[in-house]
């Protein structure tokens, strides 16, 4: 019966509510309940005389979940199972108290097929967009040994340390772009409104202009007619960018081998793959899951598909019997000092510890890259705004200098 009231509950509408308390303090807050008229005699049995009650409205865009909001997700619930609060009951209170709406009705999708009689693991596999294989297999590991806290506990430490990875990269390429960006659209402001009314000022000194300023003066005639062109070639060239990433695995596959061999990002995402790779099988090996069946799941986190494939041909290398540093060899694709440690791993037993070791220290590598890499970029950056910014100056005042020395 306590089964059915709280299912129905969930599909309650969300009210917002204001009133005071018995003593005159002001209380506010938000409740389900099948119609205001009904929370207000809730609310009054408490105590509280009500104001005024209104129906939630609904957000005009829906917030998108963010792999953060999963991994919150996962040590909100780590915590209140902790606690001793049943799963069920911490679905829902978790659920309450999200600041974002779809989270929200995920979490409640999730409660409502758990009180239908689906085990935790099912009802998250219906939402492979939100929790990939490592998190189902993990959960079902945990539900099966009936260590569910325990498992629940590395996830949350897991989807922490990889946020906290993916949120360095971000800064390392966020910086370059922006000042790239930023180059670029400056640029495009002074060849159409800058540069023209220079070549005003040039007409009137009736003497032939130099070679570079000519050049700079034309594409900026040419620009200032025809803008609509690179514009347009920029959208499209997005549009087929991001059309092709979607669906094409040839060209993910390419760019992921590109980006690999770029002389200062490639470093870091080396890296940060290496160090994902480690960390889920560590992961996974210490949740008792079979090294052959965490082997899909982590080749889908490494991040690149270069490491993907090779993963993958691990994992096909193991399940043959051959041991795991000797796979992991044969693609030529990890370095030697992972090998070495896998191999020590092998040969010890500990195989979950020194996997952690080696995804410490590669993740201390990414955070040592994106400390240096201002410093090593800088100069580009300097170059590429000297090129475009300092070019298209020097071009406007090569006449003025020209007509200075004339005279």
């Amino acid at each position: 019966m306590a089964t059915k009231t709280m299912q129905s509950s969930l599909d309650y509408p969300t009210f917002i509510w204001e009133g005071k308390t018995k003593d005159g303090v002001k209380i506010r807050g938000e409740d389900r309940a099948p119609n205001a008229n009904m929370l207000k005699a809730i609310l009054h049995r408490k105590g509280y005389r009500i104001r005024f009650i209104k129906a939630k409205s609904k957000p005009l865009f829906k917030q998108r979940i963010k792999s953060a909001d999963i991994a919150y997700f996962a040590r909100q619930l780590t915590s209140m199972m902790r606690s001793g609060i049943p799963l069920m009951q911490s679905l829902e209170i978790i659920s309450s108290a999200h600041d974002n709406p779809s989270m929200q009705e995920l979490i409640i999708t999730i409660n409502k097929d758990i009180a239908t009689g689906t085990d935790f693991a099912g009802a998250l596999s219906r939402h492979p967009r939100y929790f990939d294989e490592l998190f189902i297999n993990l959960i079902a590991a945990g539900e099966k040994a009936g260590t569910l806290e325990d498992m629940l506990e590395r996830i949350a430490t897991y989807k922490e340390k990889t946020e906290n990875l993916k949120a360095k990269i971000k800064k390392a390429m966020t910086y370059p772009i922006t000042i790239i960006i930023v180059a670029l659209v400056v640029t495009g402001i002074m060849m159409i409104f800058v540069i023209p009314q220079f070549k005003e000022l040039f007409t009137g000194f009736g003497a032939e202009l130099p070679a570079f300023t000519l050049m700079i003066v034309n594409m900026s005639e040419w620009l200032e007619a025809n803008w609509w062109i690179p514009l347009g070639l920029i959208i499209a060239g997005i549009f087929v960018f991001i059309r092709a990433k979607r669906s094409s695995k040839k060209f993910n596959h390419f760019l992921d081998r590109l980006v690999l061999k770029m002389p200062i990002f490639g470093n870091l995402v080396d890296k940060s793959a290496i160090a994902r790779f480690s960390r889920t099988l560590a992961t996974m090996s210490a949740s008792g899951i079979p090294i052959v069946e965490a082997l899909e799941s982590v080749a889908g986190a490494t991040g690149n598909i270069v490491y993907q494939t090779a993963t993958l041909e691990v994992r096909s290398d193991v399940s043959k019997g051959v041991q795991l540093n000797q796979a992991m060899r044969t693609t030529q694709a990890f370095p030697n000092m992972v090998i070495q440690m896998t191999k020590v791993a092998e040969e010890s037993g500990r195989l979950e510890e020194m996997l952690s070791k080696v995804a410490d220290y590669y993740e201390d590598q990414v955070d040592d890259l994106v400390d240096s890499l201002s410093k090593q970029i800088e100069p580009i950056i300097m170059a590429i705004l000297g090129v475009l910014v300092g070019g298209m100056v020097i071009a406007m005042y090569l006449p003025i200098f020209k007509l200075g020395s004339a005279i």
